[in-house]
């Protein structure tokens, strides 16, 4: 192979979790944590330069903790197996405690500090590049209970929204989905690998078989999954209501940097243009022979006449991404080929992976790295651009004060979907044949119908339970009729089945820091069809304009960035419907060529 498809982990720390530098990295963590509490009991309050000197142990400590927790996660999801990950990530969640309680102290002190005192803070050179950063951290200590409180919470959370997060990790890493092949031998296969296939399958038999015993699987352990999402989340509505948040979305709302009303305008832009896409599925329901497509059907692959959807080899998949992000900038191509090249994408098709995929820091390195698992599909093609998108959004903020590269879940999907949507565009251009055009088309809209349909129902869903859930348990039952109820609304009934454990199969909903896993996705999917719009006016140049946006993603509000680089009001419903219109011409082109090809 031309470029490895597993993690290099021995670069960061040899010997993985039981690695002799992982320990003395967390006890030089724990010693700078020593340090950062002596440090905030000095300061008077006034003093700018012991202020700057906690900003900058406050560094270094994030990110020798996030460079441990990063290395763990990752192997972990890497290796399943390993018990002794959980141990050690154990380790690193109570040094977290740790840095919480310390950090929630020094943001009282913050908001302790008279505004005239606060101000002249903020004048300092050194600091003025900050201050969006600093009011934002101030303005939440405005939410904190008292020191003893804020510290109480921060312990239990180990053993209480921290744990039940953990639970879920521990019990998906055990589960097994059966498969028959068409000899009768049966496999287990992980949920990684079950998923992938459920999905990706040309055979709709296998498809379906899958699908049952996966239903059949998350239904065994649903009691187990209903208990951990009542608990995770009764536990995150306490603390919502102790710290003033007035409902569940304030927190999440606040979190993204975004307003109700952009939100409102989002979901009201999505909901009145939904029936394109409707079209789309009905469509393809007929071309794959089926009255309505079932829920492990709406991202079947399509092949039609003698074409067999598109393939790729990891080699060819790699050169692909880095050819075509050279037709958008030269900076974006040499990111990636040095990410593929230096081994920061962790692709294998292997057993004992955990499923999904995703981008995540090395702080200490200034890299990112890549998880996945890379099939061969066209899709797996995009995942892999889309996270490489992820990556290249940090690494031109990697010079940025760390202050300000903090930037939220529905932003940092704007840089990967902007770089699927060069992926998907060019894997279209590239078609040889109509029939290949078709195939190619289907798996581009399938990011469409996830933004419009499928995030949109763990919204939904997601809502609706924390309504039910303020007002106590949800029973398993009534969490199979919520997401049901949510998928037929957001799909507007066009399938022939749902998935009523979904809840419990997604593992965003039981992420334990931050709620509403969900919007963000489109929001930043709609986000980057409006940047690649104004790309597509005038292209020369645009990559610069593209990274000042995307390092400007940490340090202001979503509504605020819009208007400053691309002049536009977000929370109005038009920017919204305008990207979705983008959309509707892959539907109108998909129809027509389906209709061309198979009548």
């Amino acid at each position: 192979m031309k470029y490895v498809d597993t993690w290099d982990l021995e670069t960061i720390f040899p010997g993985g979790t039981n690695s002799k530098e992982l320990q003395e990295k967390l006890n030089e963590v724990k010693a700078d944590i020593e340090e950062y509490g002596e440090l905030l009991n000095s300061w008077d309050l006034k003093t700018v330069n012991a202020f700057k000197t906690i900003l900058q142990k406050q560094e270094k400590i994030s990110k020798g903790l996030g460079q441990s927790r990063t290395f763990v996660q990752m192997w972990h999801d890497a290796y399943m197996n390993d018990e002794h990950a959980n141990v050690v990530m154990g380790q690193i969640i109570n040094l977290y405690s740790d840095v919480q309680k310390l950090y929630n102290t020094f943001t009282k002190k913050l908001v302790n500090i008279p505004d005239t005192d606060w101000q002249s803070l903020l004048n300092d050179k050194d600091l003025q590049e900050l201050n969006f950063a600093l009011n934002e951290i101030r303005d939440e200590g405005k939410r904190l209970l008292s020191e003893e409180e804020e510290k109480l919470i921060a312990e239990l959370n180990k053993d209480g929204i921290q744990a039940w997060s953990q639970l879920y990790d521990t019990v998906v890493s055990i589960m097994t989905i059966p498969y028959t092949d068409k000899e009768g031998k049966t496999t287990e296969l992980s949920v990684g690998q079950a998923m992938n296939r459920m999905y990706a399958d040309p055979d709709p038999e296998v498809r379906k078989q899958i699908f049952e015993n996966w239903e059949a699987a998350w239904t065994k352990y649903g009691p187990i999954f209903a208990d951990t999402i009542n608990h995770l989340d009764g536990y995150r509505i306490t603390l919502q209501k102790n710290h003033d948040y007035k409902d569940h979305l304030e927190e999440p709302l606040e979190y993204n940097r975004m307003s109700k009303e952009t939100l409102d305008a989002m979901w009201t832009a999505v909901s009145n243009n939904k029936q394109p896409f409707v079209d789309f599925l009905n469509q393809k329901a007929k071309v794959l022979g089926m009255e309505k497509l079932g829920w492990q059907d709406v991202d079947a692959p399509v092949a039609v006449g003698d074409i067999k959807p598109t393939r790729f080899t990891y080699d060819e998949a790699c050169d692909f991404v880095i050819e075509n992000f050279a037709s958008f900038g030269e900076k974006l191509s040499s990111f990636a080929k040095h990410a593929l090249e230096n081994r920061w994408v962790e692709a294998e098709d292997r057993p004992n992976k955990r499923p999904g995929g995703y981008c995540t820091s090395l702080p200490e390195f200034g890299e990112s790295r890549i998880f996945m698992t890379f099939t061969g599909s066209s899709s797996d093609t995009s995942t892999l651009a889309h996270e490489l998108g992820h990556a290249f959004h940090s690494h031109v903020m990697k010079d940025l004060p760390t202050l300000n590269r903090n930037y939220a879940m529905n932003v940092a999907e704007t840089a990967s979907t902007f770089a699927e949507t060069i992926i998907g565009n060019a894997t279209v251009a590239n078609a040889k044949t109509k029939e290949e055009k078709i195939s190619l088309l289907n798996s581009k809209l399938e990011n469409a119908t996830a933004m419009f349909f499928n995030i949109h129902a763990r919204f939904l869903f997601e809502n609706a339970f924390y309504e039910e859930r303020a007002k106590g348990i949800v029973s398993e039952k009534r969490l199979n009729e919520l997401m049901e109820q949510a998928q037929k609304e957001a799909y507007v009934d066009s399938l022939s089945s749902y998935h009523p454990h979904f809840w419990c199969s997604k593992l965003h909903f039981f992420i334990d820091s931050v709620p509403f896993y969900n919007f963000p996705y489109t929001f930043g999917f709609l986000f980057s069809l409006g940047i690649y719009a104004e790309y597509l006016k005038k292209p020369e140049g645009f990559e610069e304009k593209y990274i000042s946006l995307l390092q400007d993603t940490g340090s202001m509000k979503v509504e605020d960035l819009a208007q400053k680089h691309l002049g536009v009001d977000i929370t109005k419903e038009d920017f919204w419907a305008a990207g979705i219109q983008l959309m509707m011409k892959d539907v109108e082109e998909f129809i027509s060529l389906t209709n061309e090809v198979v009548g």
